[in-house]
């Protein structure tokens, strides 16, 4: 089948596809219930759930996405990315037919819970396997298209609640929907199973010869080629070199040795933390709320700002693809956290006003809110923990990293709609204050990934370490580029001595029999 021999660019575009709908799932997964909740039959299925109900149907979902995101530290390294997104896939498959069948609320919960644990599990696996099987300079636009795609899949949610709400006495109103969700995991199972393994991941499991494979076709090269064989040999030796300066177990991690693991898993974790308390779940889910108790909007009107306020995000997720990679992932961290906070500021002060104007204007803040967000915490915090951990504890770093947001979403979920009925606008100055509190944190403790390869990453933190004091951080980069540079350069005279005492050894045997021809 052609799809299972692509190549090159090819390769890597059919990853990135694949990953996409994986992601787009995770987004229609994200934002489906928003719309059910209001649905008449839905309600009347389930006897009128009281609105403390209603939160806990939604909040289980996100229970199940960090049991889900915890199973990943445990399985994804012995399963591989390709095999634990399909499980992932397999437990969203699971969950929808459940959620789709329901007629009791325990038979919802559970439903909720196993589709949850297939979306934690992905959200981790997904942006490990592209970050591993494609080049450093497209490593940050291709994680923000996942993230753009996530956007895309509530906005089809949006559509698609509002479509059925013409026959909302009818069940398939809300099973449609709810069931809708397996069509995109079905999709991504096939796809995945069509795509090759990260060579990375098959090294760490001492499977260089598939590596190799993988590698000649990401790079559209034969696989006995110079530039395939140097790769490889690159990654074997960045694996066996971490080997070296860490004993594995569990006392490592916490250890803050040559690798610097616990410092980079909690910088990866610090992401996922900014993002979900610098207050974008209190718009993404609670958007409408916000604008019909805090702005006094109409329903109708609340819901048609909330949709083109995910068509802005989408927008705005876009435009960062074009200068992730050329401004760096810290340098947009900072824009987006202090422009967030400023949002928010605007926000809070149109509402204490209590104008029509001034509420005019805090909707403005909130809409330019997305923009900061959009050009910085929509994507890093799912690109970052995949490149800033090593080889080693890459799917450790990305799996707490995903584990922290899912446990942020679960509390902004609970406290925001007391936090709204309890103190009204002042709840908002919470992510005003905190989002300008992210500023001095991501410019004195973040490192730039952007432009280097994953094994010029592991290099920078060792380098930095043994620097002591004195050591910078850009100058612990340049020299990290120098060394993986020079150790290419070995690598490319080692394969080449070995190519030509291969040469010298076939020319011998060539000469010696035509010399045993000649005698006889």
């Amino acid at each position: 089948m052609w799809i299972t021999e692509l190549e090159g660019r090819y390769l890597t575009i059919g990853i990135t596809v694949t990953c996409g709908v994986a992601f787009m799932l995770f987004g229609f997964d994200q934002g489906v219930f928003g719309g059910i909740l209001g649905n008449p039959r839905f309600m009347s299925t389930f006897k009128n759930p009281t609105p403390t109900i209603q939160g806990q149907i939604v909040s289980t979902y996100d229970i199940g996405c960090i049991l889900g995101a915890l199973m990943t530290i445990f399985i994804g390294d012995h399963l591989g990315r390709k095999r634990t997104i399909m499980l992932a896939c397999l437990f969203v498959i699971i969950g929808g037919a459940l959620q789709a069948s329901s007629f009791s609320l325990p038979h919802m919960i559970i439903a909720r819970v196993i589709g949850g644990l297939g979306i934690g599990m992905e959200s981790a696996a997904i942006p490990m396997w592209q970050s591993e099987t494609c080049k450093p300079q497209h490593r940050g636009k291709l994680v923000a298209l996942q993230l753009v795609l996530v956007i895309g899949g509530i906005v089809l949610t949006e559509w698609m609640n509002l479509g059925f709400s013409y026959i909302s006495d009818k069940p398939v109103s809300w099973r449609f929907p709810l069931s809708f969700q397996c069509f995109f995991a079905i999709l991504a199972m096939f796809m995945v199973a069509c795509m090759p393994e990260s060579p990375r991941w098959l090294c760490l499991k001492e499977r260089n010869d598939e590596a190799q494979v993988v590698i000649a076709r990401l790079m559209a090269k034969p696989v006995d080629s110079d530039e395939v064989i140097e790769s490889l040999q690159l990654i074997i030796g960045t694996v066996a070199h971490e080997k070296e300066l860490e004993r594995v177990g569990w006392r490592e991690i916490f250890s803050n040795g040559e690798q610097q693991t616990f410092r980079r898993i909690c910088l990866g974790a610090g992401c996922s933390l900014f993002q979900q308390m610098g207050g974008i779940n209190v718009v993404v889910y609670y958007l409408p709320v916000i604008l019909t108790q805090s702005f006094g909007f109409s329903n109708q009107l609340a819901l048609i700002l909330t949709a083109v306020d995910f068509i802005s995000l989408m927008i705005w997720g876009s435009v960062v693809m074009l200068v992730i990679d050329r401004w760096g992932r810290r340098k947009l961290m900072l824009l987006g956290a202090f422009g967030m906070g400023c949002s928010f500021t605007v926000a809070v002060i149109g509402l204490a006003l209590k104008t029509k104007v001034s509420y005019a204007i805090a909707v403005t803040g909130i809409f330019v809110y997305n923009v900061f967000f959009g050009i910085s915490f929509l994507s890093i915090p799912f690109s970052y923990p995949s490149e800033i951990n090593s080889q080693r504890h890459r799917n450790l770093g990305a799996s707490v990293a995903m584990m922290t947001q899912w446990l942020f979403v679960y509390v902004i979920v609970l406290i925001t709609p007391i936090g709204i009925a309890n103190i009204g606008w002042r709840f908002y100055i919470i992510f005003a204050v905190l989002n300008f509190v992210w500023v001095p944190i991501i410019y004195y403790f973040y490192v730039e990934t952007a432009g280097l390869s994953l094994e010029e990453i592991d290099k920078l933190f060792e380098i930095h370490y043994t620097g002591g004091k004195g050591m910078t951080w850009k100058e612990a980069t340049r020299l990290a580029k120098e060394h993986i540079a020079l150790t290419k350069i070995q690598i490319h005279d080692k394969t080449q001595l070995a190519h030509n005492a291969e040469v010298d050894h076939v020319d011998s045997d060539e000469k010696g029999a035509s010399v045993e021809q000649i005698s006889v």
